[in-house]
């Protein structure tokens, strides 16, 4: 993944990062989350009547240089470029979102990564039960703690990963991946149906995301949820509400 324009010091700049930059899993493990934190997930573009750009310098230029959030591609292409930068190795993995009442194609991007020898997921653009965390792909059927929330990595019955999340009481499959990588241009298609079909969700609402060690904070429409640690707040909002929690979110 490369785009002419970025710049590694002005990405950190950015997200505020200040850790560890040499190839270990602790550079892995600080980055993403930094990113996740001060990156929102947004699809103003979309709400917009746009198609999202895949085009590398249009997304540094969006989420570096304008301050802006993104979706999957677009904040998991900035973080694959900090990778290349860093010189991680890494691959990036069409993914099945699983939390839908039918089944869907494999519309998300997720990484896989190399660090001390072991394979990590690592994924800053699922939205609301999106790990906070690399998850070693070797932590078969473990139960895994990430701030206030719990995940699992399991194994379907044809040998492909499922990634769980604890949710009301019970395990909800999120998404399920093989290692099979995929190039940054098989996104195009899952990229343009996410960011014109009526049926999805980025065309149908406004949907920022906001994650902080403390939380999320998820605007979908007019409505806005609040999960934190001690429980879930949901508020119905007023346009000039809407508008000022917005602003918060996106800055």
């Amino acid at each position: 993944m490369f785009a002419e324009n970025f710049d590694l010091a002005a990405y950190f700049q950015r997200i505020g990062y200040t850790g560890p930059v040499e190839r270990s899993l602790e550079t892995l493990h600080d980055l993403m989350r930094t990113q996740l934190f001060a990156v929102p997930f947004e699809n103003l573009d979309v709400q917009a009547g746009q198609v999202v750009s895949m085009v590398p310098e249009q997304i540094v230029e969006k989420i570096v240089q304008q301050r802006r959030g993104g979706y999957c591609y677009e904040v998991n292409g900035l973080f694959a470029m900090a990778l290349q930068a860093l010189g991680f190795s890494y691959r990036f993995v069409a993914a099945r979102p699983m939390f839908y009442p039918v089944r869907r194609p494999k519309t998300h991007m997720v990484l896989l990564v190399e660090a001390e020898g072991e394979q990590y997921l690592l994924d800053l653009g699922f939205g609301s039960y999106g790990i906070r965390a690399p998850i070693a792909l070797s932590h078969l059927d473990t139960e895994l703690e990430q701030d206030f929330d719990r995940f699992k990595l399991t194994l379907d019955d044809k040998g492909a990963y499922v990634l769980q999340a604890f949710v009301d009481g019970q395990w909800l499959s999120q998404f399920g991946f093989d290692c099979y990588e995929s190039e940054w241009v098989d996104f195009m298609p899952a990229n343009y149906l996410n960011s014109t079909h009526p049926d999805t969700i980025f065309v149908q609402k406004l949907l920022v995301i906001r994650h902080s060690p403390q939380g999320r904070d998820i605007l979908l429409g007019d409505q806005l949820k609040q999960i934190r640690a001690e429980g879930t707040q949901v508020r119905q909002l007023s346009e000039a509400e809407r508008d000022t929690e917005l602003q918060r979110l996106l800055n």
